[in-house]
């Protein structure tokens, strides 16, 4: 008996399945198949981009999704997934435009800012007061703070940054900010105001303006005096270890690891392995895999200030794609960036390096899901690290 045709119901339920279950080739494959006529729903058409950029495919999904823009332009949810296609492409001039749209999600609205004052645009606004205020995850804003002393020589404003408490350190500790109140205090009178990750729209940032600026973030004296003396033992090169991010993150299946994945760096000998990993996943420092000696730091470190002490001090960060990799690379540290087979935005397109930071080195996987591989380039790189760090 002939198996009758899938309906397109039928194919559209296949595909959205075959994403769940990471198989973006195959969900590619059927969603092909339904769209093969030149038409069809925007969802089908949604999962044809999402199946292409889980595999890489950004050109393809960059061309899609404009069309669906096009035709669909009151659509936020389609702009916001043109912005991270267009930025993954280093298109910052159209993808930061787009990328302002990251707050009319259904999903993100409640995170906005009802702020009763007009958004800054980049013009010149000498006199007046100028609040810029964090968003989003902690690596977010190790990563935008450079932006803002650039916003106080552009803007010729009074500079009122609003920042997470963790975080307060770092900024005060930087140029061209006047005056910081925390998230959550209310803050004193100001004429405009900037979300953080709103600066490179507002100041038409381009890839080649990065990085602008390396060593924008500075440890505490008091703090790198402490672990310089807890660290003073340890045979170099120390090398400190995160392999899990925040895991409420959306992507955290795919860009964290176990400490497991690690084991290949019993390989290398001599020098000092630290685990610096924070959260649910750092108890597995104090079972590592055999062979492989690591302090575990965790109990050690109340904040960021210690993390960054321990960085200033440590002669490289060995992370997956978490906030330690954007605090090092904010303070010129060398760092190891490992990241799946399709990172984040900020990551770019097949480079293994990375525009934000000089001292970050990225390690791919070439295959999606495949730690192994990864860790045998850094293991062979770590074979040939300078031991003779300060």
């Amino acid at each position: 008996m002939t198996p009758q045709p899938l309906s397109p119901e039928q194919l559209e339920q296949q595909a959205q399945q075959a994403i769940q279950d990471d198989r973006p080739e195959q969900a590619e494959r059927l969603m092909r198949a339904l769209l093969a006529g030149g038409s069809g729903l925007i969802r089908q058409w949604v999962l044809l981009v999402n199946a292409l950029r889980r595999q890489g495919k950004m050109t393809e999904a960059k061309s899609i999704q404009e069309m669906l823009v096009d035709n669909s332009p009151g659509s936020l949810d389609l702009r916001f997934d043109l912005a991270e296609i267009l930025l993954q492409l280093g298109e910052f001039d159209r993808g930061w435009r787009e990328y302002h749209h990251r707050y009319g999600l259904a999903h993100t609205i409640s995170l906005e800012r009802k702020v009763p004052k007009p958004r800054w645009d980049g013009r010149p606004i000498a006199g007046k007061t100028l609040l810029i205020h964090d968003e989003q995850g902690y690596g977010d804003t190790f990563q935008f703070l450079r932006m803002v002393p650039w916003a106080k020589a552009k803007s010729g404003a009074r500079i009122l940054l609003q920042i997470l408490d963790q975080q307060e350190g770092f900024a005060r500790r930087m140029e061209g900010i006047d005056e910081i109140v925390l998230r959550g205090q209310l803050p004193p009178p100001f004429d405009m105001h900037c979300e953080m990750m709103s600066l490179p729209k507002a100041m038409s940032l381009r890839l080649e303006d990065l990085p602008g600026s390396s060593g924008y973030l500075s440890p505490d004296p008091t703090r790198l005096a402490k672990w310089r003396a807890r660290l003073a033992p340890l045979p170099r090169p120390i090398v400190a270890l995160v392999w899990a991010g925040r895991p409420t993150h959306n992507n955290d299946a795919n860009r964290s690891t176990s400490l497991g994945s690690f084991a290949p760096l019993a390989q290398v000998t001599g020098g000092s392995f630290l685990s610096i990993q924070k959260g649910p996943r750092a108890a597995e420092a104090k079972t590592p895999p055999p062979g492989l000696s690591i302090l575990s730091l965790d109990d050690e470190i109340a904040d960021f200030e210690d993390t960054a002490a321990i960085l200033a001090i440590a002669d490289l960060l060995i992370s997956v794609d978490s906030s330690p990799v954007h605090l090092a690379g904010g303070m010129g540290r060398p760092v190891w960036t490992l990241l799946p087979y399709v990172g984040e935005w900020r990551w770019l397109m097949d480079r293994e390096d990375s525009p934000w930071y000089p001292s970050m080195r990225l390690f791919r996987q070439r295959q999606p899901g495949d730690w192994n591989e990864v860790m045998s380039r850094v293991v062979e790189a770590l074979k040939s690290f300078p031991t003779n760090a300060p």
